[in-house]
């Protein structure tokens, strides 16, 4: 079969978003898992989650109490909260109530995703986590803090608070095809909560995340994503920045955390190590795609960067391939029972408790 050399430069030329490429690279996708329906006075401690959680109160309100230190959240309705994972949480409707074992507690009381507890059923908790492919777990966590809250109340959440309104909807309406509008809106619900800690959360951890977000650099990070093998030169990059060569560095490595040259280099291996996990294109081939002018200068660098040669990558991503993990039950259904969410969500609504 022959290979287009130029298929990589071709692919990227039609990409101008680098949060939206960046996430495709990562594989990052929003599953929706579950929730809880409580009521009354109540609190759960949750044991750390060792994977990225997003979670949204659809009704009512409560306390987040991570285990780090930091003040507790209040959340109220419409609120959507990203956790790192790396720290267990209380959830909870009075800070003095002592918090009962979230998962001695829903091991009687959890029906297809969905948990019952306490009195009533004011409150709406709708949780899942983001699933993420080979490479996105590192990628992603070290760019992101213990917790982004965004509050119903921001201007910048009102595209997230019609998108939660319909994904309750579409949980408790279950009609056909459901199950793909919930998970289309939760993806949205997903990059919409970043766009929302790009533009409103000052100061960002220092990475791509904060680099994506900065005006001033923005329009190079456009190029450098566009066109990788281009063989960009910094004085390029800070015209394109309207800047200084010395002050744009600078400010991109105070930004990104690296020089720009350096992302860029990083930014080609990823790449790489899409096209050779997900494809058979020759490694001489990757390496003219992807603007190096022979195949020992591609695998020098790819080395240098990833640890490993291509060729042995390639390998070994081939024998570890695998199912992204994915919380769905038997039948490939997210268990969430939607009879549980009409019941708890009369009227469905995500505006805020007067």
């Amino acid at each position: 079969m022959l290979v287009n050399p130029n298929f990589l430069r071709h692919r990227t030329r039609m990409i101008s978003d680098p949060l939206s490429e960046m996430l495709s690279l990562l594989d990052a996708r929003c599953l929706i898992a579950g929730g809880l329906i409580a009521g009354g006075a109540w609190a759960l401690a949750f044991p750390q989650p060792n994977r990225i959680k997003i979670s949204a109160v659809a009704k009512g309100r409560c306390w987040l109490a991570l285990d780090n230190g930091s003040a507790p959240i209040l959340l109220e309705a419409g609120d959507v909260v990203l956790l790192n994972g790396k720290h267990s949480f209380v959830l909870t409707t009075d800070l003095a109530v002592k918090p009962a074992d979230a998962v001695t507690a829903f091991k009687e009381r959890k029906v297809n995703g969905m948990a019952r507890y306490g009195l009533g059923e004011d409150f709406l908790y709708i949780g899942g986590h983001i699933a993420l492919g080979t490479t996105g777990t590192a990628l992603l966590l070290d760019v992101l803090p213990p917790v982004i809250h965004v509050r119903a109340t921001l201007a910048e959440a009102g595209v997230l608070r019609w998108l939660l309104d319909q994904l309750v909807r579409e949980m408790a309406a279950g009609k056909p095809g459901a199950l793909l509008a919930s998970a289309q809106l939760s993806q949205l619900i997903f990059v919409q909560v970043l766009r929302a800690h790009i533009m409103t959360s000052e100061p960002l951890t220092v990475g791509w995340l904060r680099a994506f977000g900065d005006e001033k650099i923005a329009p190079a990070l456009r190029l450098m994503h566009s066109e990788p093998a281009h063989d960009w030169q910094l004085g390029e990059l800070a015209k394109a920045a309207g800047m200084s060569r010395t002050s744009f560095a600078l400010r991109f490595k105070t930004v990104a955390g690296v020089a720009p040259l350096t992302y860029l280099t990083a930014w080609r291996m990823r790449l790489a190590e899409r096209a050779l996990r997900e494809g058979s294109i020759p490694v001489s081939a990757l390496a003219l795609s992807l603007g190096y002018t022979s195949e020992s200068a591609f695998s020098n660098a790819f080395k240098r960067v990833t640890g490993i040669a291509p060729k042995r990558y390639r390998t070994s991503a081939a024998m570890n391939a695998g199912p992204i993990e994915e919380v769905v039950d038997v039948e490939g259904r997210v268990p969430v029972d939607y009879r549980l969410l009409r019941l708890a969500n009369r009227p469905s609504s995500v505006t805020r408790q007067a």
